[in-house]
């Protein structure tokens, strides 16, 4: 028999409807059949439409199909999520919380309050008060003026605060935790905030003109560095963090010019390089929560150079507080001793802000740092104690 002449097989074979068994591709055929097969020349005889409708239902074929008939199936499954736009994924985060006009009227007194920033205000208690280190005798007086120069700064940072949340709205917004404040996440509009901004203004105009005549500069030069600060110097690096620690400066010579005492020069250094190492750390913190989207000064610092910074002020700060304590500080002098047991007191609290900032990745607030860790309390607490007692003794021995 001419084996040559079997190729009419498969034309009958594609000719007919395809049966269950023999339309399966995956069923190789028999191998006694493809060793009586010719060469494929008899394949390619065949016309291109007979040769491809059999192949048509076949699984290998859905390589081939257009990109939108392969993809069309697909588009139900819970793959397509990531795939969906972006306003259409985020909807369901969009609704800030307490967003109901009933929940924003409850919550418009507390919201703005937190907009003046109370846990701030401890600073002004904290820097304010200082001039009494340089004041005697200390009276219901001097005490009664120190106050009036606290609540004149406060009402001057309150101020600064809402000014600098206005401008920063949009940039707060990317923060991880700034986005929680009243302006930034809607609780406060800025209709409302122009508002206290005013009521702000006019009470920190009253404070000035009740007081002292011309003793109110150090509070006036204050407001114009902040302001300064808010339109564009907080976005050039180092000139940042210097405004801020200038401010704490402004406080001390404000507290001093209303309790009539001299400004010890080593003192108000102690305190700017003091309040210039928190500012550091606290641009430091915010490099590694948020990166420096946020705040466009950051592109000018690395986390290498803070940390050098950081110890160099540090450093000055132990200085010069040292000095203060040998040259200006009205002490006894049987108070050596007292004064000796005050100066490592300092040099722990600096060191564990340093351990915070550094190793426990902390310093993103300084004033939760140094008023709610419990190390740096006691350490103050014994600090202040020492401090008192030689500026008591001196009276008493007196």
């Amino acid at each position: 028999m001419d084996i040559t002449r079997s190729s009419p097989a498969p034309v009958r074979v594609v000719a007919v409807p395809p049966e269950p068994e023999p339309a399966d591709p995956t069923a190789p055929p028999e191998p006694a059949d493809l060793a009586t097969l010719s060469e494929p020349a008899g394949l390619t005889t065949l016309p291109e439409s007979a040769y491809a409708e059999p192949l048509a239902p076949a699984p290998a074929d859905l390589a081939t199909l257009p990109e939108p008939a392969y993809a069309e199936p697909l588009a139900p499954a819970p793959a397509d999520l990531a795939t969906l736009p972006e306003p259409a994924y985020a909807e369901p985060l969009a609704p800030a919380p307490g967003a109901g006009a009933r929940a924003r009227r409850r919550s418009r007194p507390r919201d703005l309050l937190a907009l003046l920033r109370p846990g701030q205000w401890v600073k002004n208690l904290a820097v304010v008060p200082l001039a009494l280190l340089d004041t005697h005798p200390w009276g219901a007086a001097a005490f009664l003026r120190t106050g009036w120069a606290v609540l004149g700064f406060t009402l001057a940072s309150a101020l600064v605060y809402v000014v600098n949340d206005l401008a920063d709205r949009e940039r707060d917004r990317l923060h991880p935790v700034k986005r929680h404040r009243p302006i930034a996440s809607g609780r406060v509009s800025t209709a409302a905030a122009g508002v206290l901004t005013g009521v702000l203004a006019l009470s920190l105009t009253g404070w000035a003109v009740a007081g002292p005549a011309w003793q109110w500069w150090p509070t006036a030069l204050y407001l114009a560095l902040s302001l300064a600060y808010s339109q564009g110097l907080k976005h050039v690096p180092l000139v940042d963090a210097f405004i801020v620690a200038t401010g704490f400066v402004l406080r001390l010579v404000q507290g001093a010019l209303l309790v009539g005492a001299e400004v010890s020069e080593w003192l108000a250094l102690c305190v700017f390089s003091l309040c210039l190492m928190l500012a550091l750390g606290k641009r430091r913190h915010e490099m590694t929560a948020a990166g420096r989207a946020h705040r466009p000064a950051l592109s000018g610092y690395t986390l290498a150079f803070l940390d050098h910074l950081v110890v160099l002020v540090a450093v000055l700060t132990a200085v010069s507080y040292v000095l203060y304590l040998r040259d200006d500080a009205a002490l006894a002098a049987g108070a050596s001793l007292v004064t000796l047991l005050s100066a490592p007191c300092a040099v722990f609290g600096l060191a564990r802000y340093l351990q915070l900032l550094l190793v426990e990745q902390g310093g993103g607030n300084p004033v939760h740092v140094l008023f709610r860790d419990r190390a740096t309390l006691v350490n103050a607490a014994l600090w202040a104690a020492l401090v008192t007692l030689a500026l008591v003794l001196p009276h008493a021995s007196a």
